[in-house]
């Protein structure tokens, strides 16, 4: 036992490191990184445009080396414009309307005078920035005066800021709507539809002025009993300690956290890679065939999905493993039991909040019925007030994304938010 006990110190201390021997090696391979990527961009201007050429296939190789990392910044937005009358496009204004602990409230505005519904987009907090959900801005800032969530690298915000648990997901939803006030449309896109839910319900309870008009759940676990995924399986096939044990680290010295305890964006990443590992492998392949081939639009589109991919955060270890273990494990949500700083968390509840749930027909990281569940959890809404949409032909990503975003899931969205006041 003696012995035992030894090697369980031992093996904690060596867990405790691994940010600390990830960073190290970071440190040693972004300089060179940086070369690759400068030789790139000198190659560049200097390609005689020759097909395969000897200084073409340099530039490529050289962009490989530069994209193979992880950045710990935030990308920016880049959402500039939105289509207006005709072939004329409308500016669009970011600014930020709220610095919190742990999170900016952006607003993304169509540079006009006209008053459009008010959306407040809560993006995941999974190991990569708010600028995942580009896409989804762009299309919403079309019809609406659209607020997100930006979260913070927690890595960055020192400890005296205090812990981030799943109490602090959610009470930073509810200041965001105290702050915007009543009539604002609640969307959560995968992860965040449990804290959303949560929020409203609360906010119902209270009978609070910055009730949401609407609640727009997407592709989220609700209740993970239904349709289970490899995602959940995963989440359920070790009890909690093991994730404790196996995925926890220390901030490391050189960043404003110092000390603080997380689940590292770069493991959260790699695990995220290993599940498609082959299909990584051949984007990358696709990259230099088509840089090398003079394809450049089409490698473009690869690589700017890799720098945004390869943007990462940590999570709070706090909330990671109430996350994991409340709602992947235990279930609280559905089961009545999730609490929200010693209160139940009652959707029945909600009586005056419209709600719609969206689900992607193909998803294998939010089964179909997950989110669904949401619609009978919220018992006392009334059911014309009640719409679900299940989308044929695409898989989590495509619920938010891409063409069939835009085309068929957002005409629903937009009806509603328009309809509802």
């Amino acid at each position: 036992m003696r012995r035992y006990g030894v090697i369980t110190r031992m093996l904690n201390k060596y867990l405790k490191m691994i940010y600390q021997n990830y960073q190290l090696v970071a440190n040693l391979n972004d300089p060179i990184r940086l070369f690759a990527d400068n030789a790139q961009n000198v190659l560049q201007s200097w390609n005689d445009n020759q097909g395969a050429s000897p200084l073409r296939k340099m530039t490529a190789y050289y962009e490989q080396i530069a994209l193979l990392g992880f950045t710990h910044k935030c990308p920016p937005f880049n959402i500039w414009a939105v289509s207006g009358i005709g072939e004329f496009k409308v500016e669009v204004l970011e600014t930020k309307v709220l610095e919190l602990s742990f999170c900016r409230l952006l607003r993304f505005k169509k540079n006009t005078d006209e008053v459009l519904p008010r959306i407040l987009l809560v993006a995941p907090m999974s190991g990569h920035f708010a600028t995942l959900l580009r896409g989804t801005i762009q299309t919403l800032v079309q019809d609406h005066d659209v607020y997100v969530t930006d979260w913070l690298n927690i890595r960055d915000i020192p400890l005296s800021k205090g812990e981030f648990s799943l109490d602090t997901y959610v009470q930073t939803i509810i200041d965001c709507l105290r702050h915007l006030g009543s009539g604002v449309h609640l969307m959560g896109v995968c992860q965040p539809t449990v804290a959303c839910l949560a929020a409203t319900s609360i906010l119902s309870e209270d009978k609070a002025d910055c009730l949401p008009a609407s609640l727009i759940l997407m592709a989220g676990p609700i209740d993970t009993r239904i349709n289970p995924t490899k995602v959940n399986e995963l989440a359920t096939s070790k009890p909690i300690e093991w994730f404790k044990q196996n995925l926890i680290g220390s901030v490391p010295l050189q960043f404003a956290g110092s000390g603080r305890m997380v689940y590292p964006g770069f493991l959260q990443l790699m695990a995220f890679l290993n599940m498609n590992l082959e299909r990584h492998q051949k984007s990358f392949k696709d990259l230099l065939d088509h840089r090398m081939k003079g394809e450049d639009e089409r490698a473009d589109l690869i690589r700017d999905f890799y720098k945004e991919y390869f943007a990462i955060m940590d999570l709070s270890a706090d909330f990671y493993l109430e996350t994991v273990e409340n709602v992947f494990q235990k279930h609280q949500l559905p089961l009545g039991e999730l609490r929200f700083k010693d209160r139940v968390v009652n959707p029945s509840q909600i009586r005056k909040t419209f709600l719609l749930t969206v689900e992607g027909e193909r998803d294998d990281i939010c089964g179909i019925g997950q989110t669904l569940a949401a619609q009978d959890l919220c018992s006392k809404i009334p059911a014309y007030m009640k719409t679900h949409h299940l989308q044929a032909g695409v898989g989590h990503y495509g619920v938010f994304s891409g063409k069939r975003w835009s085309s068929q899931i957002y005409p629903v969205l937009r009806s509603m938010t328009h309809s509802v006041t």
